[in-house]
């Protein structure tokens, strides 16, 4: 017996030494932050940063120092995990057959079937699971955003009226401007040396970039912007919706120009004007059309829809009149009423099927049978013209400015809030 027991305590000091000599050649995995009931482990922050470096180099920007990077970095891991948790309380899931259509449309977006996209990735060091994880996580937080803020953005009509307005008055309708955005935050909560720090930090860039620094290199080091590892863009911007805080200071900018510190209650922000261009006039081609949909449903099956359709289809190429037809068996309501007309309608106002069968048709002529995601339609063109659509796009570019403003806006409220309300504890260092 005390034979076996020193065999045993043998076998397991020999275990003992060699996970000693283990652990001092390869670090164990550990926990870099604690969010609420969840943890971010630095496995997963090293490939989240392996995968950011990745896209900085190809977008050409110098990377920032390695701690700052991990930092920024995690502060985004941070701010996943709480929205994945929230969508997950709220009862917010996802299948996976929409999580394989979606994968299917980035592999067939990027001209490639799913196995070769799969091999790729999987040749680029990437698991091809953590990769459907990652998606299926992205779908998450993207309903979870359009639950909880997105679908309570409104537009009003006088809004419209006064953003047309201020921007004819401005004479800057016909502008829009590319932006990128340096925020060195104070949040509530900070002390006045943390808020002489941070301003610090801004005078420091500011000096950076009148030396020639190069802006994203900056704003993916220091800014606390969720547009830091992507050089701090916005994108293109009409004027109307750079947001009010920026639009005194860019109107009198030149492209490639710098700002320097804006104060607002949230932190120093810094800005630069990348491009400037001026929009042109809209003109397209509209067509007048009439249609007769026959839609399947239960007492209809799909192969009897198809076939009632054709056969008015063979009555109207033998002298039946189109909107009497249409009148009396066109399962849209709405048309049907008026003959089928759709009336004047411009490009991307209807379904890609439908568009594409209209635009092959002569005015005149009607189009065989073909389906749509609403059942099965023929088609006969009226008319053509050019339309002067400019108003029109304006209204419709007005209010979606608006809406990204408030959407910003929004979100970034949202998140913060979000995060003042958890229990987050670093352990990176």
């Amino acid at each position: 017996m005390h034979k076996c027991f020193i065999q045993s305590l043998a076998t397991f000091v020999g275990c003992f030494c060699l996970l000693q000599s283990s652990q001092a050649a390869v670090e164990l995995d550990r926990i870099v932050a604690v969010i609420n009931d969840d943890v971010v482990m630095k496995s997963e922050l090293d490939e989240k940063v392996r995968t950011v470096k990745n896209q900085l180099k190809e977008q050409g920007t110098t990377l920032p120092p390695s701690s700052i990077l991990e930092k920024q970095v995690l502060d985004r891991l941070i701010l996943t995990k709480l929205q994945i948790q929230m969508a997950q309380k709220t009862g917010i899931r996802v299948d996976d057959e929409s999580l394989n259509r979606t994968i299917s449309n980035i592999a067939a977006e990027n001209k490639l079937s799913l196995a070769q996209f799969r091999e790729i990735l999987e040749s680029d060091g990437y698991s091809y699971e953590k990769f459907r994880e990652d998606i299926r996580n992205e779908i998450l937080t993207s309903r979870l955003r359009q639950r909880q803020v997105d679908n309570r953005i409104t537009v009003t009509e006088r809004e419209i009226r006064n953003f047309l307005g201020n921007q004819e008055h401005q004479g800057e309708v016909e502008t829009e401007y590319k932006l990128a955005h340096i925020l060195i935050a104070t949040p509530d909560g900070m002390s006045a040396s943390e808020r002489e720090e941070a301003r610090k930090i801004a005078e420091k860039i500011v000096k950076d970039l009148k030396n020639g620094g190069d802006f994203a290199q900056l704003a993916a080091t220091y800014s606390d912007s969720q547009t830091a590892l992507d050089g701090g863009k916005l994108g293109w911007r009409k004027a109307g919706q750079v947001p009010t805080l920026f639009a005194e200071f860019v109107a009198d900018m030149e492209k490639g120009d710098t700002s320097n510190i804006i104060r607002s209650s949230s932190g120093y922000h810094i800005i630069k004007l990348l491009d400037v261009r001026s929009t042109e006039q809209h003109v397209v081609t509209q067509t007048k059309a009439r249609h007769i949909l026959i839609r399947p449903d239960e007492l209809v099956s799909d192969k009897d829809a198809k076939r009632r359709l054709q056969q008015l289809l063979m009555r109207i190429k033998g002298g039946d009149d189109f909107a009497d037809l249409a009148r009396g068996h066109s399962n849209d309501a709405v048309s049907a009423a008026d003959g089928g007309s759709l009336g004047w309608v411009s490009p991307g106002d209807l379904v890609p099927e439908f568009e594409n069968a209209m635009n092959s048709l002569a005015p005149g002529e009607v189009s065989p049978v073909f389906k749509t995601q609403f059942g099965y339609h023929i088609v006969q063109v009226l008319e053509r013209r050019e339309h002067d659509s400019t108003e029109d796009v304006k209204r419709a570019r007005a209010r979606e400015a608006i809406r990204q403003r408030k959407l910003e806006e929004a979100r970034q409220n949202w998140l913060r809030e979000m995060r003042d309300d958890a229990y987050v504890e670093y352990r990176l260092n």
